[in-house]
């Protein structure tokens, strides 16, 4: 989550935020005469509105599939293998191209690179729902994820230049990122609707409408600025992405069996590796800042938040599976069943943003990943157990409040601990390391699953609990 040069998908804690958060380095604003016959804060109103339905939008995307993998298994013919690629194809591209979204939204301009985001989003999700086969929606894939990672970072900056004022601008990402719990929440249920009413093609046609309102409301003046001049290093961008989609494909080919296409991808990931820190050692405008790598809090933090995505997206990657497949569920009932874990997204962060303004990150952050622990732990026992559901509700309430627990704690934490004047690269490789996690969660859990489900739960659980030791055991922050 995360605000201005931040990128990915953000949780706000409290109100509290610098008052150079969000704020384009390098970007000068047009100032425009406000319309005819419209007040100034309905403008603002209505532009906020189209920018938080963009980030929505985003965010749907990463779980209204979970419960359409069975239809699309069997609608496209294609394996467990097949359907982690169309769940990580997106969260590859999305992850990668994080790390320089909030460069490029300061470079070509806030407005423009999120109005052709959410343009190129919304028809990227239409030609999804016509795709012939799974070629085409994994390539249609990877571009959604190319343009959500266009659109997270510059909604922040966008918001930035809509309410200049502290307090306003507070209560603007407060909106904001509210809707990062409806999206979470809706998508499963809106997911299972879908799919039972017209087969899992459905899930990307709702994304055009969405995408058009995103586009009718975000065409204002209000929101126009010129472009900077922002350094980007491509070539090391490139680097990246390519790292991540190689370890993606070795993990999911190892899941798979296919031993020799694994040492091809693991050999390809160690000269990505290799040329990616060539790169950086050279780079004049590094895609990882060199203040963050050298902080040990700031590790701590970005291992928790790996692990807390890991344990989220491998979730709702098996678990749909064992419920349609092995218990005959419908999706709808399927997206019902995952009403534990999704709602508390909706109802626990303003509680935790209160907690965190008063005792401080660190006993949320470590609440947050031993109720995930326990979460994985008591589904993995479900499962195995072949237990009624009721215990399966047990297992996902108790990591949906982990969840909604940890991630806003996080943002405060990385953002104390991260050096004067890098708050828009730590929120940007904060939230691209999430994205990272929830790759990797589908690759290895989805590759374990095929061990036995309630063994991939198990891994999410000593994940959560191995991120624990390893922030519990980094020296606190001071208060």
């Amino acid at each position: 989550m995360e605000p201005g040069t931040r990128g990915g998908e953000q949780w706000v804690p409290y109100p509290r935020i610098p008052r150079h958060f969000g704020a384009p380095s390098a970007m000068t604003v047009v100032n425009s005469p406000p319309s005819a016959g419209v007040s100034p804060s309905r403008r603002r109103t209505g532009a906020l509105t189209g920018i938080s339905l963009g980030y929505f939008m985003v965010l749907l995307d990463t779980t209204v599939l979970s419960v359409a993998e069975p239809d699309l298994a069997s609608s496209l013919g294609t394996s467990t293998a097949g359907l982690q690629w169309a769940v990580t194809g997106y969260t590859v591209v999305f992850a990668a191209l994080l790390l320089s979204a909030g460069a490029a939204a300061d470079r070509f301009g806030a407005q423009r690179l999120f109005r052709c985001g959410a343009a190129v989003f919304a028809l990227a999700s239409l030609l999804s729902a016509m795709a012939p086969g799974l070629g085409a929606l994994l390539l249609l894939r990877a571009v959604s994820g190319a343009a959500a990672a266009a659109c997270v970072p510059a909604s922040m900056a966008l918001i930035a230049l809509l309410y200049p004022v502290p307090a306003a601008r507070a209560r603007a990402v407060a909106v904001w990122a509210a809707v990062s719990g409806a999206a979470v929440a809706a998508g499963p249920i809106a997911g299972g609707a879908l799919v039972e009413a017209a087969g899992w093609r459905a899930v990307f046609l709702v994304n055009v409408p969405i995408g058009a309102v995103v586009l009718a409301l975000t065409r204002t003046r209000s929101l126009a600025s010129a472009r900077g001049d922002r350094r980007i290093d491509w070539p090391a961008q490139l680097a990246a992405a390519a790292a991540l989609a190689l370890l993606t494909d070795a993990l999911i080919a190892a899941g798979a069996g296919a031993w020799t296409h694994a040492a091809w991808s693991a050999a390809g990931l160690l000269a990505a590796a290799l040329g990616f820190a060539a790169l950086e050692r050279r780079s004049r405008a590094p895609v990882l800042h060199r203040g963050l790598r050298r902080s040990g809090r700031v590790r701590a933090g970005l291992v928790a938040a790996a692990a807390a995505n890991f344990a989220l997206a491998g979730t709702l990657f098996v678990l749909p599976l064992l419920l349609q497949q092995q218990r005959h569920l419908s999706p709808l009932q399927t997206g019902l069943a995952f009403l534990p874990l999704t709602v508390p997204f909706a109802a626990n962060p303003p509680l935790t943003g209160r907690i965190v303004a008063r005792v401080g990150p660190r006993r949320p952050v470590l609440a947050g990943l031993a109720l995930l622990a326990l979460g994985g732990g008591a589904l993995a026992g479900a499962v195995l157990a072949a237990a009624a559901y009721p215990w399966i509700a047990l297992g996902l309430l108790l990591s949906g409040f982990g969840i909604s627990c940890v991630l806003p704690a996080l943002v405060a934490a990385v953002m104390d601990a991260a050096p004067e004047g890098t708050a828009g690269a730590a929120g940007g490789l904060l939230n691209a390391v999430r994205q990272v996690g929830a790759t990797l969660g589908v690759a290895l859990m989805g590759a374990v699953a095929g061990h036995g489900t309630g063994w991939s739960l198990l891994l999410s659980a000593a994940a959560c609990a191995l991120a624990g030791t390893v922030f519990a055991l980094t020296r606190p922050a001071p208060r």
